[in-house]
């Protein structure tokens, strides 16, 4: 029997949609508005975010946080929203909203923009204009690669050991020859931190644990965001506190079965 290739289930697409942490979505709706605002010729929107090297000063410094968010087209930013979205997603899981908020609008996307501008600016001598959230896709897949790379070390190819590691290199060297206009040096730069971070090297660049559950507790983030993900979600959860069982309630019959009781109170797990 020829094995069935998976179907496409819109409602399990929806659920997954739905299901989607509270920074990954705001960053796919600022993508996505900022592309509408961009429609319109008044206000040139990639002229203003994007990533000039010449351009950036301290007045403009807004700009290494912004170049990841303006797109030159729909097109473009629909194949980085597909693209970033699941590995945007398992971060947010593993790291919690805040620590993942904390990092992308700084270091994860200052560093290698100051990088790509230093190396553009003061050793290329060049002045080319980058834009667009692939510099965070290649930024996860090096994080990922890392992760696997210490489970799984190599795959094959034929009969050559490749290091799992260097598929995101690979990867980009291929969307370079195959895509147009893509700056691999800003992939690269990407890469760089991303590898960075997997290794540990770059890890003290997150905000402290205590900071972060003392804001957490504060403001009841957890209470009044939905889909928020905590910074204790090992232990709470992932959107809240675990349900616990009463074990007192936990009775034996006596015909040798197990009864149970009502389950002990909890609180909620998703919005």
């Amino acid at each position: 029997m020829a094995p069935s290739l998976p179907q496409f289930s819109a409602a399990r697409m929806r659920s997954y949609i739905f299901r989607l942490p509270l920074f990954t979505r705001s960053i796919v709706v600022v993508i996505l508005l900022l592309w509408v605002v961009g429609i319109q010729s008044a206000w040139n929107v990639r002229e203003w975010g994007s990533l000039i090297p010449n351009e950036i000063g301290l007045g403009t410094m807004y700009r290494t946080n912004t170049f990841p968010l303006v797109h030159n087209g729909f097109l473009h930013a629909f194949l980085n929203i597909l693209t970033l979205t699941p590995l945007l997603e398992r971060f947010e899981a593993e790291y919690g909203t805040l620590t993942t908020l904390a990092l992308f609008v700084g270091p994860l996307s200052t560093i290698p923009a100051l990088m790509y501008t230093f190396i553009e600016r003061g050793v290329l001598h060049m002045n080319t204009q980058v834009l667009g959230a692939s510099i965070w896709v290649f930024t996860l897949l090096a994080m990922e690669a890392v992760k696997t790379y210490k489970s799984n070390p190599h795959f094959l190819l034929g009969t050559t050991q490749v290091p799992t590691w260097i598929t995101p290199f690979v990867l980009a060297l291929f969307v370079t020859f195959l895509v147009p206009n893509t700056s691999f040096l800003g992939h690269m730069c990407g890469l760089v931190f991303g590898y960075g971070w997997g290794l540990g090297y770059l890890k003290f660049l997150a905000p402290p644990e205590w900071i972060l559950r003392w804001i957490e507790g504060k403001l009841n983030l957890l209470g009044r965001l939905p889909h928020y993900v905590s910074v204790d979600q090992k232990t709470y959860g992932r959107f809240g506190v675990l349900p616990t069982t009463n074990v007192s309630n936990v009775s034996l019959p006596a015909d040798g079965g197990i009864g149970m009781g009502m389950v002990g109170s909890s609180q909620r797990l998703g919005s």
